[in-house]
């Protein structure tokens, strides 16, 4: 069976995207995700994402790491996603869909992708450091200069450390720029390196940031690109978080499963 794909990237973070709405991919095959995810001997990418139907939803995205695992959720393959539903033509500019940590709203707004992410609560201080989770766990940490960091070393060091070894989790590195921008480099658990971009750690990154005194919105320069954060904070629990950015369809192909 001949199985279409489509390739997508956002701010340089980029998924294989299969429109799953008839249940021909086999998801429950970690090694085919993963073989597919690999840069040298497949497709290449740092995720999966299947779109598939929901009787409650416009539809689901179903996230796979690049080791082929179920992921939490992904802020930048969600963008892709919406892009391509509307390639599909499952929605028109507006989209209401399930992702892994719960319902979400989305609209296309011509080159920009503008993503609602749920609210964060609960905000960690480890040190000078902070821990939260924004769909999925980021560490974040402040740097004088990211563009020297060995964010590989140092990311690695973080996730794998005795806290956080068994669940994992993404670790951020960021620089003020400015009064409203920061410059953020992300390792990403699942991955295992670092990604040109990451929507939940960009998002992370700028909540913190709006925690240290920098107003909405924040302006977030990755290597891949730049993304934009609003949100607002009402006492303990930010709300209404935006996470504003490009979606690009890259190319479309296909690959056989007696082959693969």
């Amino acid at each position: 069976m001949a199985i279409s794909f489509y390739k997508y990237q956002g701010t340089g973070n980029d998924f294989i995207m299969v429109d799953n709405r008839k249940l021909n991919f086999p998801a429950d095959d970690e090694t085919l995700v993963k073989h597919l995810c690999d840069r040298r001997t497949g497709i290449g990418a740092d995720g999966l994402i299947l779109l598939q139907d929901h009787p409650d939803y416009d539809f689901e995205m179903v996230y796979y790491n690049a080791d082929g695992r179920l992921g939490s959720m992904c802020g930048n393959g969600a963008r892709c996603t919406v892009r391509f539903a509307r390639q599909l033509g499952v929605i028109e500019d507006v989209a209401c869909f399930l992702a892994a940590d719960g319902e979400h709203q989305a609209s296309v707004e011509r080159d920009l992708i503008q993503l609602k992410m749920s609210d964060v609560s609960e905000i960690e201080q480890v040190g000078e450091d902070y821990y939260l989770n924004t769909g999925s766990p980021h560490y974040v940490r402040f740097v004088d200069d990211v563009e020297e960091l060995d964010v590989f070393e140092e990311g690695r060091s973080i996730r794998y450390n005795d806290r956080f070894k068994a669940e994992g989790t993404n670790v951020n590195f960021v620089q003020r720029l400015s009064d409203d921008a920061i410059f953020v480099r992300t390792y990403e658990r699942g991955v295992e390196d670092e990604t040109l971009s990451c929507g939940t750690g960009v998002t992370a990154c700028a909540l913190v940031a709006g925690l240290e005194g920098m107003e909405s919105p924040v302006r977030v320069k990755t290597l891949g690109g730049e993304l934009e954060v609003a949100f607002e904070q009402e006492g303990n629990v930010i709300k209404y978080i935006y996470l504003i950015g490009p979606a690009k369809h890259v190319f479309t192909g296909s690959f056989s499963l007696q082959q693969v």
